[in-house]
């Protein structure tokens, strides 16, 4: 029988797609700040998945990251954290997931303030343990040690767990606390990066969640 373990799910572009409250919220941030030049929408893809704080360090070149933080969630809490939608076939890999046992937790980088509130109105919530993100002064906005503390905090051993994201950022997460990755390429990052990134293996559709899982399952049962 298949071992039943933890899982450590990522938001943005793995259970939902934010791209449009996150990129109109980047760019109403940068008009704020007076950026002449502000980048496309598209070329905006790459800014889901890491913080904010990251984010406007690179656009604005290291200056008034959090002047831009500031506009950008002036903007967010007006109702474009709501613009997003539930990837087609989510809702029923996760429930798949917890009626195998497995317990299940959204650990993400979008503050835990409003990552619950999206999860509850996109009907997420009822499907998971707990829902995790950094504090809105930064605190634990790097992902490793988000999930370093959620490991402390739920008494989770990592070789009982996995982390399932889009992002080089899941994924190193994972390795640095000793945990199997699974990249998922249905969201904004590539094989490619996932892989360097050290994932354990790639899932290509929401469907197939639950033979990744029982895979990276069967292995830690066999340690």
């Amino acid at each position: 029988m298949p071992a039943r373990i933890d899982i450590f799910l990522d938001l943005d572009g793995t259970l939902i797609d934010p791209k449009p409250g996150i990129v109109g919220s980047i760019l109403y941030a940068l008009n704020k700040m007076g950026r002449a030049d502000p980048p496309s929408a598209e070329e905006l893809h790459w800014a889901i998945g890491p913080s904010l704080r990251t984010t406007f360090a690179h656009l604005l070149d290291g200056c008034r990251a959090e002047d831009a933080v500031a506009y950008y969630r002036e903007n967010y809490r007006r109702g474009a954290m709501y613009d997003c939608v539930v990837y087609a076939g989510i809702p029923e890999a996760l429930a798949l997931l917890a009626g195998a046992g497995h317990r299940l937790h959204i650990v993400t980088a979008k503050p835990h303030v409003f990552a619950r509130p999206i999860a509850e109105r996109l009907g997420l919530a009822g499907l998971v343990a707990g829902i995790h993100g950094p504090e809105l002064d930064g605190t634990r906005d790097d992902k490793g040690e988000l999930l370093a503390h959620v490991l402390a905090a739920e008494a989770i051993a990592p070789e009982r767990a996995v982390m399932i994201g889009d992002r080089r950022f899941d994924m190193l997460a994972a390795a640095a606390n000793g945990v199997p990755g699974i990249g998922i390429t249905w969201g904004y990052g590539t094989a490619e990066e996932l892989e360097q990134a050290g994932a354990s293996l790639l899932c290509h559709a929401p469907p197939e969640l639950g033979r990744a899982v029982a895979a990276v399952a069967g292995g830690l049962q066999r340690r």
